[in-house]
């Protein structure tokens, strides 16, 4: 009988994952270990990998469908060989006639070929584990992947793209803010028309479907064009990732059931400055190029050794009673934005890195997470938390708690400002830092004492090369 594949759980906050496009296609010889799909989740994009040898037989999901954990994806086995067809996918979103609209109280559940999806499947509840810290409001209602509700203004597009929505992958869409590239002016070659990843590179390549260029036979928009900058922004519903969705909920859930409190120091990061212009100048040659950030994940390990109370969580036991885990080891996870939101790789067992290797390894990772290639080890466990909005030219903000952590670091950019130094006023560099704890596990004193090490540290920054 022929094996199944189903839909994996790739992430801890994971409930339904998109498959964007298939590498193999029926008919065709796979092996143990071969990519057979990417799928995208809330956190990243993914390589679906085959654990048979045989030929796929029969695949269930098509590209652009939203499939809940467990369904199945495709069948592999012998040719001709008996398969057991299982309750069929959920159907690519945007064949969904409705429109996006908000919903009742109390939650909608949408079906869909027997499959919860949607909102349904998303107000059930969600383990604990990491999900990305944020300081700006989220959305409270969540619309399906791949519908759109396009604006009532009229908007300079071919006949072909007139619809009420835009039918276009998410592979596509991601593309298509990358090439600056407006959808709505694509033809789509998938199926019913949706746009997918190579319509958009042909559009790029032909450069009539940019944002902001020149339609054939449209009039210039009156108005004083020399104070344009960009194209005329518009009223629109746009449907949210994966990612964002989760974003969302986890975000309502920290703020909603964590009770937050906040303590704030401000240091003197010339020294700090100085070590690493000096130690960039110095090994430039060998590649070395440390940002404040490093020095940052650098000192907030090793205060968390000094002060574990923080390098701890809240959890409910099986009695129902609350109860701390103390972690042995402090591993510091980093803030990392991308396109339609943000995820936090971690850096395992920092405390035990050099301020190099804590360096080259964020570098890494960092990359990994803006191309959406981290795996979920990568990306869960973190047991504390930094979001540097620094070079932003942020001075000083406030980040939301990312559960089960009991506390987050907020960094604030340097500024340069008048300073009272051995009893005279001079010219310094100063940095503001917020930590932001859960009051069930931290209190005001041990935060203080925290921010009381990091301020040691990184004043004395040479503490952190020992």
């Amino acid at each position: 009988m022929a094996n199944i594949i189903e839909m994996p759980k790739l992430s801890d906050t994971m409930t339904v994952g998109t498959l964007v496009k298939w590498l193999k296609q029926e008919g065709d010889a796979v092996k143990s270990g071969d990519m057979l799909a990417e799928v995208e989740t809330d956190k990243a994009t993914m390589e679906l990998e085959s654990f048979f040898d045989g030929t796929l037989l029969k695949i269930f999901a098509d590209s652009g469908a939203q499939v809940a954990i467990g369904s199945p994806l495709c069948a592999i086995g012998k040719p001709g060989e008996k398969i057991d067809v299982p309750a069929p996918a959920a159907k690519p979103p945007e064949k969904a006639e409705a429109p996006a609209a908000k919903p009742a109280e109390g939650g909608q559940k949408t079906e869909d070929r027997g499959q919860k999806t949607g909102d349904g499947e998303q107000k059930k509840s969600q383990p604990a584990p990491p999900m990305p810290p944020s300081t700006t409001a989220v959305p409270a209602a969540v619309p399906k992947a791949g519908q759109v509700s396009e604006p009532t203004h009229p908007k300079p597009a071919p006949a072909a793209a007139s619809s009420d929505r835009v039918k276009i992958s998410p592979l596509a869409r991601k593309l298509a803010v990358e090439k600056g590239i407006d959808p709505a002016r694509v033809t789509g070659s998938g199926p019913g028309g949706r746009i997918v990843r190579a319509d958009i590179l042909a559009a790029e390549k032909s450069g009539g479907a940019r944002v902001g260029s020149a339609v054939p036979g449209a009039k210039k928009p009156a108005g004083p064009s020399a104070f344009a900058k960009g194209p005329i922004q518009e009223e629109r519903t746009v449907p949210v990732s994966n990612m964002r969705g989760a974003i969302a909920r986890r975000l309502v859930e920290s703020k909603t059931q964590l009770p937050h409190f906040y303590v704030e120091v401000e240091i003197d990061a010339g020294p700090l400055l100085a070590l690493r212009e000096q130690l960039n100048a110095n090994l430039e040659a060998e590649g070395v190029k440390l940002s404040v950030n490093d020095f940052v994940l650098k000192a907030s390990a090793t205060a968390l050794r000094q002060v574990p109370t923080v390098n701890a969580s809240w959890e409910t036991a099986a009695s129902g009673q609350g109860q701390i885990r103390h972690f042995a080891a402090a591993h510091v996870a980093f803030a990392v934005a991308m396109e339609d939101g943000l995820i936090t790789p971690v850096i395992r067992d920092a405390h035990e890195k050099s301020l190099f290797e804590i360096s080259s390894e964020a570098k890494a990772l960092g990359k990994l997470a803006r191309d959406r290639k981290l795996k979920p080890d990568q990306f869960t466990g973190g047991t504390f938390c930094v979001s540097n909005l620094g070079m932003m030219g942020i001075p000083r903000f406030t980040a939301i708690i990312n559960p089960p952590n009991a506390a987050i670091l907020a960094v604030g950019t340097t500024v340069q400002k008048p300073v009272v130094k051995d009893g005279a006023i001079g010219i310094g560099q100063t940095m503001v830092l917020t930590l932001s704890c859960d009051h069930r596990v931290v209190d005001g004193a041990v935060g203080a004492r925290y921010l009381g090490a990091l301020k040691q540290l990184l004043e004395a920054p040479a503490l952190l090369l020992v």
